[in-house]
């Protein structure tokens, strides 16, 4: 497979407005625009977040980059939604709205993982919540063609690029459309968009329409059909989930139809229906032949079938991850209704040089002086910290990064990154010299990428480290470490910190980064992610096992304690993970307690759109094996409230307020010899009364008196053949004590 080499990102020639020059901010009112010399906007972008003018917020991001293009670009932050007055107040755009939610999803950033309602926002000037609305991107869509019913609409962001296709809401449990339909909007960017929207702008510029950008790499597009030109490839003939005879037709849009009475009608049925559209019946076999026809596309399950059938959702979510690679992944496509969404393969990765040239803008790394010195807390965050690449290849099946920013790692130059340290040092207010961090995605991944490009062009695999690292994957960290010294050598700087989740199983691979890091970034604690303790979930997370930390925990002790420092691991744990039991939940207390861990901030596993560990949690199946219809292929899904806090509870085994749920939960599994005060035990019995004597468990768990009052065994037997009688008791008693 040869590997596609895109043109530069600066290859267009530069828009007339160039003339204009660099704004020493995007303007975000009529006045602004006045000072400038403009009479218009050329492109008009509307972001849920307050305007940070700093690379770590993509609508400055995106805004320079613009800029650098000779577009002139305005800003409309946090737009009051009820009307269309904020929509105006920069006029119309003379080519195009790009629409943004900000740097986090509408949702998440509204709502936590139990559903309830956040009253903050770290992106908004006070913090405070509210400031932008749920589904911010279809609501601020449909306000643009409000005010201005024929301006094009380019949807964008991480919102937008987790729902380019049918995928499952948490919020609303159910399978909602791809926001490319709900929104209103012309084309979709998806992942880090900076060649596609520099290839719309200028395309737009000159007059074409978005019937003309159709083929863009990085973009979805509604189509009334799918382009003549292409041969479509059934996706369940790449991965067909379960027997013929047990499913229905995936391409059935839901019409009343004769149902086939046996797999062998059903078959002469489907291959009609295929025919009509053109398809071909292709097996997995001959994978490495289609990879080479660059006019196939793949056809998925229509958004009607997969809203009504949880497995082919998961089969779905399954070909996706798998056509992720820009080398040699093929444009997918989805009916919706008598619609077809098309996504073309996604973006090819920027090169370093290209990196460079975006992060090298002109940045006044401040917020708009219109919030008049109010605290932007996520500003406040990163406002010396610094980006140095982007992507991931771990594939953490929870997380939501790779779907967004792609598995192939882009790195910034080390010249850059210490460009950007000198222009932090002159443009930072009461700058003292710290660092808060050099990282992204992940911290230890800075150029970090697979052997050979040959290889990378024709790989299909969904993690690079898992479930073990790829003997072609590079583990070198001494660029990363070169970077560091030179950062922390740099005249001004007294200390460099490294804050971005560090990848341990590959950190262990290079001793000397290890070294480098603990002796000289770590400011007392390195916070790290072992997500679980539990073989069983950790494989449904695609994490590695304990081992590797454990390996990792001796180094960062030995190269501390050389450097003459007192220093902790925090590790950070997922609680009601798909696949997750009681009992791995149970396990991971343990080890918690015997480890002397008490953690104070947990995480719940949090069903963001697009992920697989969602698809999981919406089919009860594990799409990282081939699907089945079977229910012994079923894995435990912890849905309901009620549980999710128990498997929360157990990660905060030492806090009063979960004893009660952990007593409950522990006697149901018939584990009450876990309840007490001796050195095995997770929690303390209950509190007793005798006569004026109250036994206080808070008092005595834990304590160092050798005295323990623990649960009889007589007693432990009894605790287990109550709650063996009958399962829904025991979770209407959870259930009571949640509550």
């Amino acid at each position: 497979m040869p590997v596609i080499k895109a043109p530069h990102l600066n290859h267009n020639p530069k828009y007339w407005a160039e003339c204009f020059g660099t704004a020493p901010f995007l303007p975000t009112s009529r006045a602004e625009m006045d000072l400038l010399g403009w009479d218009s906007c050329d492109i008009i972008i509307i972001s849920g977040d307050a305007y940070v003018d700093h690379p770590s917020f993509g609508a400055a991001i995106i805004g320079r980059l613009l800029e650098s293009q000779g577009f002139r670009v305005g800003i409309i932050d946090q737009p009051n939604w009820q009307n269309t007055k904020d929509f105006k107040v920069l006029g119309e755009p003379n080519l195009y709205f790009g629409i943004s939610s900000g740097n986090m999803d509408s949702m998440i950033n509204r709502y936590t993982a139990d559903l309830k309602l956040r009253h903050d926002d770290a992106y908004t000037p006070g913090n405070v919540g509210g400031k932008r609305p749920d589904r911010a991107v279809i609501v601020y869509a449909q306000k643009c063609r409000e005010a201005f019913k024929n301006t094009p609409i380019v949807i964008g962001g991480i919102e937008s690029s987790l729902r380019r296709i049918a995928q499952y809401d948490y919020w609303s449990d159910e399978v909602r459309r791809s926001i490319l339909i709900d929104s209103g909007a012309d084309i979709l960017l998806y992942g880090n968009a900076e060649r596609a929207i520099v290839d719309v702008s200028h395309m737009f510029s000159k007059g074409q329409t978005v019937e003309d950008m159709r083929y863009v790499r990085g973009t979805a597009v509604l189509l009334d059909a799918a382009p003549s030109e292409y041969t479509q490839l059934d996706s369940t003939r790449i991965d067909w989930p379960g027997k013929l005879d047990l499913i229905n037709n995936p391409y059935d849009m839901g019409d009343k139809k004769h149902t086939p009475a046996n797999e062998e009608e059903f078959i002469k049925q489907q291959e009609a229906e295929l025919q009509a559209i053109k398809m071909v019946p292709a097996p997995l076999k001959k994978q490495a032949k289609l990879d080479h026809d660059e006019l196939l596309c793949i056809r998925l399950p229509s958004y009607e079938k997969v809203k009504s059938d949880p497995i082919l959702y998961a089969h779905a979510s399954r070909i996706l991850h798998q056509e992720s690679n820009p080398h040699n992944a093929k444009p997918l496509i989805q009916k919706h209704g008598n619609k077809e969404i098309w996504i073309n393969t996604p973006p090819i990765p920027l090169e370093t040089e290209e990196m460079d040239s975006v992060f090298d803008l002109y940045y006044a790394r401040v917020p708009h002086p219109k919030y008049d010195g109010q605290k932007i807390p996520a500003y406040d965050m990163i406002k010396t910290s610094i980006n140095i690449m982007r992507g991931c290849f771990g594939g953490c099946t929870f997380c939501s990064i790779t779907e967004h920013e792609g598995r192939v790692i882009q790195s910034r130059s080390q010249e850059s990154v210490l460009k950007e340290i000198d222009d932090m040092k002159a443009k930072v207010p009461n700058f003292t010299g710290q660092i808060s961090d050099l990282g992204g995605p992940t911290a230890n991944m800075y150029h970090l990428n697979c052997k050979s490009q040959e290889i990378q062009s024709t790989c299909r695999r969904l993690s690079c480290v898992f479930p073990s690292i790829c003997s072609n994957l590079k583990t070198d960290h001494s660029e990363t470490t070169e970077l560091y010294r030179k950062a922390r050598a740099v005249p001004g700087i007294k200390n460099v910190a490294i804050a971005s989740g560090l990848r341990y199983d590959l950190a262990v691979r290079d001793p000397e980064y290890v070294k480098e890091l603990v002796t000289h970034h770590v400011g007392g604690y390195l916070k790290i992610a072992p997500e679980h303790s539990e073989e069983r979930t950790l494989n449904m997370m695609m994490k590695p096992g304990m081992g590797t930390y454990h390996q990792f925990e001796k180094m960062f002790n030995k190269y501390s304690k050389a450097a003459g420092k007192k220093q902790y691991l925090i590790p950070y744990f997922i609680a009601a993970h798909p696949g997750c039991e009681d009992e791995d939940m149970m396990n991971l207390a343990l080890w918690l307690k015997k480890n002397k861990f008490r953690l104070d901030q947990v995480q719940t596993f949090y069903p963001s759109p697009m992920s697989l560990a969602t698809a999981m949690y919406y089919s009860g199946r594990n799409p990282l094996k081939r699907l089945s219809y079977k229910k012994e292929n079923q894995i435990t899904i912890t849905k309901d409230i009620s549980s999710r806090r128990v498997h929360k509870a157990y990660i905060r085994y030492h806090d009063e307020k979960s004893w009660d749920v952990l007593r409950a939960n522990l006697r149901a599994m018939g584990r009450a010899d876990l309840i007490g005060s001796g050195e095995n035990c997770l929690v303390p019995a209950e509190e007793r009364r005798h006569g004026n004597n109250r036994f206080n468990s808070k008092k005595t768990f834990g304590g160092t008196s050798g005295k323990s009052v623990s649960t009889t065994k007589p007693t432990h037997n009894r605790s287990v053949k109550k709650t063996n009688k009958s399962n829904k008791k025991r979770q209407v008693s959870i259930k009571k004590l949640v509550k």
